[in-house]
């Protein structure tokens, strides 16, 4: 529904991985970029192909300028995290159908390009996309802190849960090493051509309201509150 907002996620087929190296996170990332647009990105991602899925930053950022206003974005992407076997996003419906248009070109065109790549057939996730609303604003914080925080998290320490998280800073320094998922544009330590905060320009306008956000969250480990996200 145009103007709601949906916490989307999907994990690898028998939670097998979706990235196994770097050039896959990166190429997840275009992907959220370019086939958010309800005209064919054809042209772009010949070249991709071209190119053997590389696809330099300053080529994506051109792109984008040179097609300016032309692009009818489908979604507005607010946060995501993708990790080895699986992805979590955080979108907001701008066009009628459009999660259902996005999620399809995103699956498939990710999925041609892994496939290639690895020399595998078949479906290279476990079903169709999960899409849930978020209709309560202090749950969206703490599915935004999920998202960018405690699953970037998980990968260095997949423990956590049940040891707890014994030292923020530290936490928070650790999360500046991570590059697929958004805390650095809430952190303020990146911009992005894929991340455009809607909501939350006005719930966490600066940094550090976000930053004071996960603190808080960690320490009255409000994260318990969305246990029912963490996928198995």
């Amino acid at each position: 529904m145009v103007g709601k907002i949906y916490h989307v996620y999907n994990q690898g087929v028998a939670k097998c991985l979706i990235c196994r190296e770097d050039a896959d996170f990166w190429r997840f990332l275009q992907g959220l970029c370019l086939f958010n647009d309800a005209k064919s990105v054809t042209n772009i991602l010949w070249q991709i192909q071209r190119n053997r899925g590389r696809l330099t930053l300053n080529t994506l950022k051109d792109y984008i300028v040179i097609e300016g206003e032309k692009r009818e974005k489908l979604v507005r992407i607010l946060a995501y995290c993708v990790l080895g076997n699986h992805y979590h996003l955080l979108i907001e419906e701008i066009k009628e159908g459009g999660i259902t248009q996005f999620m399809h070109k995103l699956g498939l065109g990710y999925a041609s390009y892994f496939n290639n790549k690895y020399e595998r057939v078949g479906s290279l996730y476990r079903d169709k996309f999960k899409s849930i609303p978020v209709d309560d604003e202090l749950y969206l914080q703490y599915l935004l802190v999920y998202i960018n925080v405690l699953n970037p998290l998980g990968v260095k320490n997949p423990n956590w849960k049940e040891e707890g998280i014994k030292d923020i800073e530290s936490t928070l320094e650790d999360l500046k090493y991570y590059l697929w998922s958004t805390h650095h544009e809430y952190a303020g330590l990146r911009n992005s051509l894929i991340v455009e905060k809607g909501a939350f320009e006005e719930i966490l306008p600066i940094p550090d309201d976000y930053l004071n956000l996960v603190k808080n969250v960690l320490v009255d480990k409000k994260y318990q509150e969305i246990e029912n996200l963490i996928l198995e």
